[in-house]
């Protein structure tokens, strides 16, 4: 099954209270990229509807509230509200990690189309990874390589680390002692996954936000 957390490490700054960057692995960047495909309604469920900025979870809250008569006879509220992600048979068998969808679905659902075969989808699947081969272990899974490590920068910037690009953001942010940077390593799971969407909606120093001060 997929993996239930990942890990990446974190570079802080103890004087000024911030979180600088983060390395991050391939799997751990996968999923942050992977978070721009859910549909809005699944981020909204995800976040809550009370928590939201702004007014899309009154558009849920409207197709929730809508009154079924007012409805197409050919429609769902379910289609908006609680969209399901699509894997189409002919795509590599990789699901994100922490798959923040309840269920995964192939060919034959009254509901959704496979944008593959175009044939309706609804059959549950649960992903399991071929025995004796690893995670990453074929060009082409996921969607970056794992050739480097990442930086995720607070306000979730993310690009290649290297050595000049770590030097160049410390002076950036005018790191003069080593003594007060401080490495912690942090556990990404579906609760962090959540507080990390909900501040990214609120905030650009989302890292800090949500593993050092703690979302509001």
């Amino acid at each position: 099954m997929a993996k239930s957390s990942v890990s990446m490490k974190l570079l802080i700054d103890k004087e000024a209270g911030r979180v600088l960057y983060a390395e991050a692995s391939k799997d751990c960047v996968d999923f942050l990229f992977y978070v721009l495909s859910l549909p809005v309604a699944k981020l909204i469920s995800l976040v809550g509807k009370q928590q939201m900025v702004g007014c899309l979870a009154n558009l849920y809250d409207s197709i929730e509230n809508l009154n079924d008569s007012y409805i197409q006879p050919n429609r769902n509220k379910n289609t908006y509200l609680k969209p399901a992600v699509i894997i189409p048979p002919t795509s590599c068998s990789y699901v994100p990690l922490l798959a923040l969808e309840d269920s995964f679905y192939t060919c034959n659902n009254p509901t959704a189309v496979c944008p593959s075969c175009r044939r309706f989808v609804n059959m549950a699947m649960h992903y399991v990874y071929p025995r004796g081969k690893k995670r990453y272990c074929e060009e082409g899974v996921g969607f970056v390589r794992g050739v480097v490590s990442y930086m995720v920068m607070d306000d979730l910037v993310v690009k290649p680390m290297s050595t000049i690009s770590t030097l160049t953001l410390l002076n950036n942010f005018n790191v003069k002692e080593v003594g007060a940077l401080q490495e912690k390593v942090v556990h990404l799971g579906m609760p962090q996954a959540v507080k990390l969407l909900k501040a990214s909606l609120e905030t650009d120093r989302v890292l800090t936000t949500v593993f050092l001060k703690g979302p509001r």
